[in-house]
């Protein structure tokens, strides 16, 4: 057995170190986190500061034991999981298992980072090991002890005033806030109406156009003209006033540098992934982890191609800038180098965490020679990743802007003026690699490339016309992935490391979905953003979630203590949880609203969040006894939903004719979906069908189909329960209790009795509701006696009633658990 045991978090990464460490060494991987809190109340003790009770996380309990096994035989053990808190806290719990175990008496433990997967790296970083750092341990047991906290706390009040199932998060919760916040804008903002005015001018080098900068002998805003008569009054006065050409007033040339953007961050390598790849922050952050760990290139074997992808951090290494510095002056020449290496300011309070920006291990590794053995995600990403890099130690672009001023002196209602801007690139610098994506265009932007004609002042350039244009405000867009990551980090609200997973959360809880590949909020993503921006407004506060991320860093920093910390935030955030749960009304959590009268009948209309999701409902559940629900068409929401379009809501089931038969054929909408039913036939509408516009010839084909379907769906029935059936993925074999497979070779229809008790007898037992697996005949179904069957059936009943009870608490224990860890 190797002395020396290196523990990494993942198999790509040991796999690639394991190459550069020699026979020494045996590297083996903890395949990500090793323990965790246990899923259940009292995880976290606040009566004994803070204490947890950790258990090994099931599905890595065999690498575990794989790591204290080779732990035992090895001499020196170093710990060299990834640099952040994260992989700080994953190295104390391997520490502190082989403790447990009484594994360490004996060894040398030693901590190792590095921020690349390179051969010097490795072994100057096995060379320098230090301890572990229990500031970053600390800040890190904090941050999931908080998390539970609020998740086992909050969540519960979620399920009694809003809907079970659902959850809350420290971090994802003002995350959440900032979406629906921006819906709302998006929903309360009152468009305006405002008029540009363009003189479309000719000239032999180009025809080109100017704004119009001046009106009424004042500068023109955006306001001035706000209705199509002025506009038009305007533009006569304009055309008026031209005689037919513009006199060229002033001329400027000014120019300015722009400089290359920062080497990547987490969260800036987050946006421009979106931007300009269109990755989602969990695609970008699981492409990137494969380039960092090791790619095989060849005879070269595994390689790790970028340095640590989650970083606050914009330095680069002297090594790597040397290199940057060598490549540029190679391939664009010397002039493209500036005299001094670029150093970029780091926004990020706490970036000492992560050594470096995220760059390529070897710059001299062009895009172009790697790509053969990239697949097209890795490509695509790692050159962005590459031309970034080499872009930020580029000389600035130098651009020219010109700008041509047209005066008119004597204008109806005093002067005015046009303005023509166009911007060239004298000398393009890092342009020629990289240029940064940006949300929205600005004016400016529009100007970059137009080349104007070269104009003299006093000039007279002929008028083609003066074109006045409508517009009208546009309310603020909402967040894409690129800018919600972008306004989590000017908030300060999670770590570059957290913000895939709080876009995923809401995602998977479906308090948001992606429409245009922008957030929008769901009625449910309403409800628990409202409530909370309610009732918790201070556990969503932006400055509150940002001020306790810093207190965190401090922890990291051991500048602060963490129990402290924990105590000052755990016995208000309590308090306030238990008097919110008796005070606040369930109708006033979910955000139901009255929209006004029925006129048939009189009785309130009012849309509400039910367990299947919104509502809409006829009468007053105080006082009426039965009343009218229907629910809301996909597209509607709760919070805008008019009386009228409500009230549409209730037009069904609605009762299209009699088929040929003379079976009422009705259209309506259930638990599942919209159906039409014939007499005791129902099918469901296909997407492009509205049970609100659907006609009865297409009810008839949909029942067709219906009737078609499930006469060829029995290919054989042998009357003992035993069937060949064709269905969704073609056709099986089932008692009702198995199914089976049918061998690829064997025609259905062919199929004896004793074949298919044959493969019933060989399949595997189909697993029940909660996971666990339903009991298999004993016999097979052909020589079970009727008298038999109904005692099987009385006894599985009771039997079973028992045990669906217990397996439901423990499942809704269960479920609750991980909800609440969220």
């Amino acid at each position: 057995m190797a002395k020396n045991l290196l523990i990494v978090e993942s198999p790509a990464k040991a796999k690639t170190i394991n190459k550069y460490l020699g026979k020494d060494f045996q590297v083996l991987a903890s395949y990500g986190h090793v323990r965790d809190l246990k899923p259940k109340e009292g995880a976290v003790d606040p009566e004994h500061d803070f204490a947890m009770k950790y258990e090994v996380i099931e599905r890595n309990e065999k690498h575990v034991d794989a790591i204290a096994k080779a732990a035992k035989a090895a001499d020196d053990i170093y710990l060299a999981t990834d640099l952040d808190r994260e992989g700080e806290a994953i190295s104390w719990h391997i520490s502190e298992i082989l403790k447990e175990r009484g594994l360490t008496e004996g060894k040398r433990m030693h901590r190792v980072v590095f921020s690349e997967i390179t051969p010097r790296a490795i072994k100057a970083a096995v060379a320098e090991p230090r301890q572990l750092s229990h500031d970053m341990v600390d800040a890190q047991q904090a941050r999931r002890a908080l998390d539970y906290l609020v998740g086992f706390n909050l969540s519960p009040v979620l399920w009694r005033k809003v809907q079970r199932g659902l959850s809350a998060g420290r971090v994802q919760s003002p995350a959440l806030r900032m979406i629906v916040e921006r819906e709302e804008e998006i929903e309360a903002f009152v468009p305006r109406e405002y008029w540009t005015v363009e003189a479309q001018l000719r000239h032999a080098d180009g025809d080109f156009n100017a704004r119009l900068t001046r009106l009424n002998g004042k500068k023109f805003e955006q306001f001035d003209l706000t209705t199509e008569v002025d506009a038009m009054a305007a533009r006569e006065a304009l055309q008026e006033a031209a005689h037919g050409r513009l006199v060229v007033s002033e001329v400027t040339s000014k120019e300015r540098k722009r400089r290359p953007a920062p080497p990547f961050t987490t969260s800036t390598l987050q946006q421009e992934a979106a931007r300009k790849l269109g990755f989602s922050t969990s695609r970008t952050m699981k492409v990137a982890q494969g380039l960092y760990e090791g790619v095989a290139l060849g005879n070269e074997g595994n390689v790790g191609l970028i340095t640590y992808m989650r970083t606050d951090s914009t330095a680069l290494s002297n090594d790597a800038l040397g290199e940057l510095r060598a490549l540029i002056a190679r391939d664009f020449g010397d002039k493209a180098v500036p005299d001094a290496p670029q150093f970029y300011k780091t926004k990020s309070k706490n970036a000492q965490e992560a050594h470096e920006a995220i760059r390529p291990t070897s710059a001299m590794r062009t895009p172009r020679e790697v790509a053969a053995f990239l697949n097209e995600e890795q490509r695509k990403l790692y050159e962005l990743i590459w031309k970034r890099t080499v872009a930020c130690q580029m000389i600035h672009a130098t651009l020219n802007t010109v700008s041509v001023d047209f005066a008119l002196p004597h204008v109806r209602g005093g002067d005015a003026a046009f303005r023509a801007t166009g911007t060239t690139v004298v000398d393009p610098g890092f342009l020629a690699v990289y240029e940064e994506g940006r949300d929205q265009k600005s004016a400016d932007d529009d100007d970059e490339g137009r080349r104007l004609p070269r104009l003299e002042k006093g000039e007279q350039v002929p008028l083609k016309e003066i074109a006045a244009d409508q517009h009208f405000t546009e309310p603020p867009p909402r967040y894409s992935e690129a800018s919600l990551v972008k306004a989590l980090e000017e908030y300060g609200i999670g770590r570059p490391s957290t913000y895939a997973s709080i876009i995923q959360v809401l995602l998977n809880r479906e308090y948001v979905l992606l429409d245009s590949r922008r957030f929008k909020p769901t009625d449910i993503g309403r409800a628990v953003g409202k409530f909370l921006t309610q009732h918790f407004t201070r556990y969503v506060d932006y400055d509150f979630t940002a001020k306790l991320e810093d207190e965190l860093d401090a922890v990291s920093r051991g500048e602060e203590a963490w129990v402290p910390l924990m105590q000052r935030f755990w016995q208000p955030f309590k308090q306030q949880v238990d008097e919110k749960t008796e005070t606040v009304d369930r109708s006033e959590a979910t955000g139901a609203r009255e929209l006004g009268a029925d006129p048939k009948s009189g009785k309130p209309v009012f849309v509400r969040l039910g367990r299947f999701g919104p509502y809409a409902a006829i009468g007053d559940k105080d006082s009426d006894e039965k009343l009218q629900f229907a629910s809301l068409r996909p597209g509607q929401s709760m919070h805008t939903i008019t009386l009228d379009e409500a009230l549409e809501l209730f037009k069904l089931p609605r009762k299209l004719g009699a088929a040929p038969n003379g079976d009422e054929v009705s259209v309506g909408i259930g638990r599942f979906g919209p159906f039409v039913k014939q007499g005791s036939t129902y099918a469901s509408l296909k997407p492009e069908d509205d049970p609100y516009t659907i006609e009865l010839p297409r009810a008839l084909q949909l029942v067709a189909d219906k009737l078609e379907m499930l006469a060829n769906r029995v290919i054989k029935d042998f009357g003992n329960g035993v069937q060949v059936l064709n269905g969704r993925y073609g056709p099986y074999i089932t008692d009702g209790e198995k199914n089976a497979r049918i061998p690829k070779e064997t025609e259905p229809k062919d199929l004896s009795e004793a074949q298919c008790l044959e493969l019933l007898a060989a399949a595997p037992v189909k697993k029940g509701r909660f996971g666990k697996k339903t009991a298999a005949k004993k016999e097979p179904a052909a020589k079970k006696t009727a008298a038999k069957k109904t005692a099987t059936k009385k006894a599985a009943s009771k039997k079973t009633a028992t045990k669906k009870t217990t397996a439901k608490k423990a499942a809704t224990k269960k479920a609750a658990a991980k909800k609440a860890t969220v």
